[in-house]
């Protein structure tokens, strides 16, 4: 609601793919964090609509189709900087509110598109447990070539393929800066001989630690549970050299869903109109109470 008033100072591209982003990680904690946990509470009622309604197939659709729009949303925003960066011949073209409405759509029709084929792999009925497979899955589909190949493939692409493109985009942005930030460095340094705080050296500054902030958030928390999907497949097809616990899984798999909520905080909250904004949100419920005490 604070991105889309447009008080921060954002440009309107910036503003909608912050909008877009947040809008997705809502989507993750409503899907993959709240609804995955009504079924286990409420197991009775459940256990009579699955069997009419394929619920769960259509849950799977939604929660890996969100999951997917987190991802590749934060991918398209870091391709955004890199050319607003960058490529100032492209950045008047490319970096439009308009540009980034048929970016979001197109990633989100996409996203939907390539989950579909979850509602014919996986079963009608919820296993009730907290596990990141929650359909209940033959051991015939499980040994199967195409639920190898499926699984592998959704993998690939999120996020091992997210992943190195928002390493390889940040680290050709962080090297622009630095040697565009070095050559405006020489040049101040020999039209003064005393070199007063510059601030777009700062601002720069500030880019790099952002970048890198994303870079290592995304490949930090995504790790453990792409360590344990690769290690899971190889024990499945007779890997046995390495005996990973359920813990690992099931910290993999938190780290994975926090990861798909804090790109969106952590672009938000280094911006200070943002986080002034944020407190006059915070502060207008207590002024009504205030106001309606006084009253």
């Amino acid at each position: 609601m604070i991105l889309s008033l447009r008080n921060c100072g954002l440009s309107k591209c910036v503003t909608r793919y912050l909008v877009g982003m947040s809008a997705a990680d809502l989507l993750v904690v409503i899907f993959d964090v709240t609804l995955r946990q009504i079924p286990i509470v409420y197991r009775e009622t459940f256990a009579l609509i699955q069997y009419s309604v394929p619920v769960c197939n259509i849950h799977a659709v939604l929660l890996y189709a969100a999951t997917d729009c987190s991802v590749w949303f934060t991918v398209t925003f870091t391709f955004d900087r890199f050319v607003a960066i960058c490529c100032q011949k492209l950045k008047s073209k490319f970096c439009t509110a308009r540009t980034a409405a048929v970016v979001l759509g197109s990633v989100s029709v996409l996203s939907c598109s390539k989950n579909i084929f979850w509602y014919f792999m996986l079963g009608t009925r919820y296993w009730l447990f907290n596990k990141p497979w929650f359909c209940s899955v033959t051991i015939y589909v499980q040994f199967s070539l195409a639920w190898s190949s499926i699984v592998f493939m959704h993998n690939i692409l999120t996020p091992c393929v997210p992943f190195v493109l928002i390493l390889l985009l940040n680290i050709f942005t962080v090297r622009h800066i630095l040697v565009t930030s070095r050559a405006r460095r020489r040049l101040r340094a020999h039209s003064s001989g005393d070199c007063p705080q510059d601030k777009e050296m700062e601002n720069r500054r500030k880019s790099i630690i952002l970048l890198f902030s994303i870079s290592a958030n995304f490949i930090l928390l995504w790790s453990v549970f792409m360590f344990f999907s690769i290690w899971w497949r190889m024990f499945h097809v007779g890997y046995r050299a390495i005996f990973l616990d359920a813990f690992v899984m099931e910290l993999g798999f938190m780290l994975q869903l926090l990861s798909c909520c804090t790109n969106t905080c952590i672009y938000g909250v280094t911006q200070s109109k943002f986080r002034d904004e944020l407190k006059n949100a915070l502060k207008y419920p207590v002024f009504l109470i205030f106001r309606f005490i006084k009253r």
